[in-house]
């Protein structure tokens, strides 16, 4: 009679097992999926994440190359000078920079300096000569006031 006890209860194990293999079978496949698509997830997250430091470091250094690597010094007695060079007073130079006459006095004096975005304007206008300085103005319907030559001699 044992035997027929074993018999019966490896029957019972078995047909339970094929039961449980069925109802389990879609949740093996349903996750299969999903660790599929989480790997795919993983690879397209890693790619974003090598492309946006590579941008990162391409902002950088397009932003170094576009930035004056060094940095611009304000001198009072600098922008006299350039202010002299280029024979304009200090209304008709505020102009050209965009601020006030009053304003080029006081950096002249050296009460005042120029905030980051004047100083850029200011370093700009450095390369500019006589001639394109009077035209600028002319563009900005600013009439110009010649000022005289400390030198100057007359024939």
């Amino acid at each position: 009679m044992s035997n027929f006890g074993k018999v019966l209860k490896d029957e019972v194990t078995r047909i339970s097992r094929r039961e449980v293999r069925a109802q389990t079978e879609s949740l093996r496949k349903s996750s299969s999926g999903y660790r599929h698509q989480i790997a795919e997830l993983k690879r397209a997250i890693g790619h974003l994440q090598r492309e946006v430091t590579s941008l990162g470091r391409a902002g950088k250094a397009k932003a170094s190359t576009t930035t004056n690597p060094k940095p611009t010094r304000f001198v009072a007695k600098g922008l006299r000078a350039l202010r002299t060079r280029l024979g304009l007073s200090a209304n008709d130079f505020g102009a050209l920079a965009g601020v006030s006459g009053q304003s080029i006095y006081n950096w002249e004096q050296g009460k005042s300096v120029p905030r980051k975005a004047q100083l850029s304007v200011l370093v700009d206008l450095r390369a500019l000569g006589k001639r394109e300085a009077r035209e600028r103005l002319v563009q900005r319907g600013v009439k110009t006031t010649k000022i005289p030559r400390k030198n100057a001699t007359k024939h």
